[in-house]
């Protein structure tokens, strides 16, 4: 199957390589930004797009890796004094990702904010699949 003159193999492979980009420019500007990377930070192997698990440490708020959600391996470690100041932090950014346990299918979760699009699973993921539609048509007479 063609798709634009290329095979879904190489459509694939381009998406990858640019997430792999995306992923080491967040690595190259957390290092530029003083942040101490603790391990990884580089590919893994030297086949497909993989990046080693990595940890900075000293992350600081007003960094990018801070700032920005990173859809790679990569972990901050952010110091904290106290869970005012935890909860002051979690309320101040623009994303509200969540995590969990354990998910029942009946229990509907999804991202806050600029976090994830809608919810999954429960009654509230057929919004996702459905749009509201009204349909209006003239009926005849009744000669009754």
């Amino acid at each position: 199957m063609e798709m634009g003159g290329k095979s879904p193999l190489i459509i694939f492979d381009d998406v990858d390589n640019k997430q792999f980009k995306k992923v080491m420019e967040y690595v190259e500007s957390a290092k530029a930004e003083g942040a101490v990377l603790q391990a990884g930070g580089c590919r893994y192997g030297n086949k497909g797009y993989f990046i080693k698990p990595t940890v900075f440490s000293d992350v600081k708020d007003d960094m990018r890796i801070a700032r920005e959600e990173i859809f790679g391996p990569v972990q901050s470690i952010i110091k904290f004094s106290s869970l005012d100041e935890v909860l002051q932090r979690a309320n101040a950014t623009n994303y509200g990702l969540a995590a969990g346990l354990t998910v029942m299918t009946s229990t509907p979760f999804g991202g806050y904010k600029m976090s994830g699009q809608g919810r999954e699973l429960g009654e509230y993921v057929l919004k996702e699949y459905t749009e509201v539609k009204t349909i209006t048509i003239k009926v005849p007479e009744k000669n009754s």
